[in-house]
């Protein structure tokens, strides 16, 4: 639903703003303040969870989203429909690390591979069928259709949660830091926001570098913070267990390159290519298609050669999948861009499910809710982060020349790829620090359990 949501209102902003007779770009904060619920509520997330039981808190959060996307079907100026997106995007922050963290407490860590896998083959419907199904209900009838899309989805899904789902507690009752959560989320939600309107008239050079400043001293203020109290909101210090410190560092830095993508790709499409919005998401269909697929494979894989092995290889292959779109122009076939989004979208899942579970591999059980926080906090953090080194590395290329200028924006697009593929290919040193048995107790648990269980011999 929540990946659906995404994908589809992205291809109704130009319906929406004629419906609210104001301009696309106007809409901005419609898609910013989605980004700054979750930079609230994120970080939030692992206390509820852990006072309040994972089955109520997922209950809580997908009601949220629901009545949210209700509200935004109904909206009937810019002002409601923001404030809307900011409510469902404090539902949202709840959903994925609580439901995360339901999965890693259930399956032993022999098993959360393959769990994580299962519950992410559906979620991955929403980017596969967003584009194109966002388009056929803006031609076909309305675009308030599309939030209203959320209510079956919604009730069908808190049945199942309340019927289904367990509801797990932490071990000790921790105080709420509300002191770190106003330092953290401001923090957070304003340089979140900050990347999303960068390069935007509206906001001057100066006032930018004031917000930068304001927001990395209100994060390096929650650092100094969250060393001097017994219960932090984000307990940095299991950045101290390799696995966790490195899954996170190298996930954030991958998704640097990997997080332009979604804003470069259709730009390609359609300003260097001239390919009409339908067609442009078509294209971006077969990446998911092969996210989807991959999901079946990377246990297999990640059980052969092991984590090391295939996070250090695979960040290499990612990096010279993003450098082949700079060769993508008007006279590039089409197979050849659907068989390279292909491939960006097998090594991009396999890339993923590699990261968020080496995470949890040495972390004890009672510190789960805490490392499924930190890491959905900096993973939100790093597609902004993405995001806006996209748009940041386009606009430099492009320069002061005209955006109506084909031959110029292709170039400048082409730079763009070849830059994001260096910086992707530079972060898979990151992963080169890994040892060679780390992850094994998730990628090769089940072997060992059977070693374990043979009987000891004697002589």
């Amino acid at each position: 639903m929540e990946q659906l949501d995404a994908t589809i209102v992205n291809t109704a902003i130009p319906s929406i703003a004629a419906s609210l007779q104001v301009t696309p770009l106007s809409l901005k904060s419609v898609v910013t303040s989605y980004i700054l619920g979750l930079a609230v509520g994120i970080p939030l997330s692992g206390w509820m969870a852990d006072r309040f039981g994972t089955r109520r808190v997922f209950f809580t959060a997908i009601s949220i989203f629901t009545i949210a996307s209700v509200l935004c079907g109904l909206s009937v100026d810019a002002h409601m429909m923001t404030a809307a997106r900011l409510l469902q995007g404090l539902g949202g922050a709840m959903m994925m690390p609580v439901g995360r963290l339901a999965i890693v407490r259930t399956f032993p860590k022999s098993e959360l591979l393959g769990a994580m896998n299962f519950v992410i083959i559906p979620a991955l419907i929403g980017p596969l069928l967003g584009p194109t199904v966002g388009g056929l209900i803006v031609h076909w009838t309305s675009w308030r259709v599309i939030f209203f899309v959320n209510v079956p989805v919604g009730l069908i899904a808190l049945y199942l949660v309340w019927k289904h789902m367990p509801d797990y507690q932490g071990h000790e009752k921790r105080p709420l830091d509300v002191l770190g959560l106003i330092l953290f989320s401001s923090g957070t939600a304003i340089l979140s926001w900050l990347l999303e309107v960068f390069g935007e008239h509206t906001l001057d050079a100066m006032t930018a570098a004031l917000m930068l400043a304001l927001s990395l001293a209100l994060l390096g203020s929650y650092v100094w913070h969250a060393f001097r109290i017994k219960y932090p909101l984000l307990r940095l210090s299991l950045f101290k267990v390799r696995t966790f410190r490195i899954s996170v560092a190298g996930g954030f830095f991958t998704r640097l390159g990997v997080g332009g993508l979604p804003f470069l790709l259709p730009l390609l499409y359609q300003l260097g290519l001239g390919l009409p919005a339908w067609q442009s998401g078509l294209l971006m269909m077969p990446s998911a298609a092969a996210a989807m697929g991959m999901k079946m494979f990377a246990p297999r894989l990640l059980a052969r050669f092991g984590y090391r092995q295939i996070l250090t290889v695979n960040t290499v292959c990612i990096g010279l999948t993003i450098l082949m779109f700079s060769l993508v122009g008007p006279g590039t076939p089409f197979y050849v861009i659907v068989a390279i989004s292909l491939a960006q979208g097998f090594f991009n899942s396999l890339q993923f499910s590699s990261m968020n579970t080496l995470a949890y591999a040495d972390i004890e059980s009672q510190d789960s809710s805490m490392a499924s926080t930190m890491s959905s906090s900096f993973q939100q953090l790093s597609m902004s982060f993405g995001l806006a080194a996209g748009s940041i590395v386009t606009a430099w290329y492009l320069g002061p020349v005209a955006q109506d200028d084909r031959v110029a924006v292709s170039e400048a697009l082409h730079h763009g790829f070849a830059t994001l593929a260096v910086m992707t290919l530079l972060s898979s040193v990151i992963f080169w620090r890994l040892r060679r048995n780390d992850g094994d107790s998730i990628s090769r648990g089940q072997v060992k359990a059977k070693e374990a269980a043979q009987p000891v011999t004697t002589q």
